[in-house]
């Protein structure tokens, strides 16, 4: 790095073997309608062990049936953006127990010497399902990881792949605030994924990396951190490629679903984010949540709605409107209800975007 069953029908034999002694003594030992009676309850013994074996079977079977059904219940999907960088989309609704917290957008590129992932999932199971899905495109290994985020599902994977001796990369201000939030979000994990939570363990980047603006070569690609100023969570960063002209943009960038402002989140600043981002002009972009896509589409469901938020919540402050009749009133957004979970967010961005502006 430089820095510029087999399964045994256990009752089945048993059963099958005391039948077939009782017969064996009857022949000897009793008269030929004992023997007779012995022999007819020495066939019901063996009759019964077959049904045991075949209870035994069906069991196994469906055991098998169920853990077929719930390691193919969720999957990354696995999306080409050029020819050595790929994104790992998630699910686009909210984070559940199935879904291993994975509803957000990860990626990773295929170098030489390796492949370098962008941000490692919420939990080791869930890194370890990273970790499968992109053995199915290369055999390189993961090398290294950069954080891009706060957030859970940005970071928290991290202890799988730290054990495997992976270099794990991150901006010291991303570091600061994920240690603010560990012990929080991992209340969070706890709540979803059960004892897949029990696992995880904060683990921080082994290279913190100093500065808002850092270039890195990793197997012969050139990677440079960004801290634009804030997004959905205060040290969020962004990995630019300037060669490739393609992005990571971690939480900045929502499409396909309705963003999220956090009590910690500053709508303003994350648009003036936004803007920093515009200025890369980027040919790719792979957002924080939902399908790789192009700056247009970006500036569509996340520009468009930052400024539309900050501009409408703005001028109702102006006109002296309370808050829950500016919530009311900026409900109905048509340009916007086209995104996931639009009606689970859109009246909470209202109501923290007034809070906040208000404040100033």
């Amino acid at each position: 790095m430089n820095f510029i069953a087999t399964h045994n029908n256990t009752y089945g034999n048993k059963v099958a073997f005391v039948g077939a002694n009782l017969f064996a003594i009857s022949s000897e030992a009793c008269s030929s309608r004992t023997s007779s009676l012995l022999q007819s309850t020495s066939g019901l013994l063996y009759r019964a062990s077959m049904s045991f074996i075949r209870v035994d079977r069906l069991l196994l079977l469906l055991a098998l049936l169920l853990v077929t059904v719930d390691s193919a219940a969720f999957e990354l999907r696995v999306q080409q953006v050029t020819d050595d960088v790929y994104a790992l989309v998630g699910d686009t609704g909210p984070r559940t127990y199935d879904n291993h917290a994975l509803n957000n957008t990860l990626g990773f590129v295929v170098t030489p010497e390796g492949v370098v992932l962008v941000d490692s999932g919420a939990t080791p199971a869930g890194a370890q399902l990273i970790e499968q899905t992109i053995a199915k495109v290369t055999s390189l290994p993961v090398r290294w990881v950069i954080n891009t985020g706060m957030q859970d599902h940005k970071w928290m994977g991290n202890s799988h792949f730290s054990a495997k001796g992976v270099v794990i990369i991150a901006l010291q201000r991303t570091v600061d605030g994920q240690k603010e939030l560990a012990e929080s979000h991992i209340l969070r994990l706890n709540s979803v994924l059960k004892e897949r939570a029990a696992a995880v363990e904060p683990v921080y980047a082994s290279h913190v990396v100093n500065g808002d603006r850092v270039m890195i070569e990793l197997g012969g690609k050139l990677f440079e951190l960004i801290w634009p100023g804030g997004s959905h969570f205060p040290g969020d960063a962004v990995v630019w490629m300037p060669r490739q002209r393609l992005v990571f943009t971690g939480d900045l960038v929502y499409v396909d679903r309705m963003l999220g402002i956090q009590e910690v989140t500053s709508v303003t600043d994350w648009q003036a984010s936004f803007n920093v981002l515009k200025a890369l002009d980027p040919l790719h972009v792979i957002p924080g949540h939902g399908a790789a896509c192009d700056l247009a589409k970006a500036q569509r469901e996340t520009g468009d709605y930052l400024d539309w938020l900050i501009a409408e919540v703005g001028k109702a402050i102006e006109d002296w409107k309370e808050l829950s009749e500016t919530v009311d009133s900026l409900t109905d957004a048509p340009r916007f209800k086209h995104l996931e979970n639009f009606d689970s967010w859109h009246r909470i961005n209202i109501n923290r975007t007034y809070l906040q502006l208000e404040s100033q």
